[in-house]
């Protein structure tokens, strides 16, 4: 199973390709892979900047815990684009978020699809909801619910007062997009609604609006 990190930030609107070409070039440059890094994705909402690193396993084993060789060169470049976005950030890890809740199914029950999608949901979390939230999702899927919708995993994170939830479904169901007007996930959304809520009110107009746009990939060939 893949082990990832989610980085979050703020970011100047409309740098995306800016930022993305400084990832392009040293991970061709270099070989994150040599650091236990297979992969990672940079994706944007509004203001936000999520950055999702692929391990082999948890750096906490493996004892690797850098993302990049080029880490410093890369934090200069993007400075100017990319800044803190924690209240209480001090250093690098504090831009670290939290994972506070993960689900995968048994192995009697997962799809045998191996062609899996991410989708990186962003809102906001009322301070100290994580259990609530946790609980939550936890009875969900513990039903057939996230089966009936080609979910093969779910891994739920916090910082500050940013919500990511990281959904990975069959390509199939991805495609088709969840049925938001399923009874059972609409009682999981009413049942969130004291504890989540949208990131920008503003832009929110419906369930599609939380999902970040992924403007860069890297995978490791080897």
């Amino acid at each position: 199973m893949v082990f990832r990190n989610v980085i979050v930030c703020h970011m100047v609107p409309g740098s995306d390709n800016i930022v993305g070409d400084v990832f392009g070039y040293y991970d061709k440059s270099t070989r994150p892979q040599d650091l236990g890094v297979i992969g990672r994705r940079l994706l944007s909402l509004d203001d936000l900047y999520i950055h999702v690193i692929e391990r082999k396993e948890d750096p906490r084993i493996s004892g690797q815990k850098r993302g990049l060789p080029a880490f410093q060169k890369i934090a200069e470049a993007i400075a100017p684009y990319v800044t803190p976005y924690p209240r209480y950030w001090k250093n690098p890890s504090d831009s670290v978020a939290k994972e506070f809740y993960r689900w995968v199914p048994d192995a009697d029950s997962a799809p045998e699809s191996a062609d899996r999608q991410l989708t990186v949901v962003v809102g906001r979390i009322k301070p100290g909801a994580e259990p609530d939230v946790a609980r939550i999702f936890g009875e969900s899927d513990a039903g057939s619910l996230p089966v009936q919708l080609g979910v093969t995993g779910r891994w739920l994170y916090s910082i500050d007062d940013v919500y990511v939830h990281l959904l990975e479904r069959t390509a199939a169901a991805a495609g088709g997009g969840p049925d938001h007007n399923q009874p059972a996930f609409a009682k999981v959304m009413a049942e969130l609604s004291p504890f989540i809520s949208p990131y920008n009110p503003e832009t929110w107009h419906s369930p599609k609006d939380a999902v970040a746009k992924e403007f860069y990939r890297w995978q490791a060939e080897d």
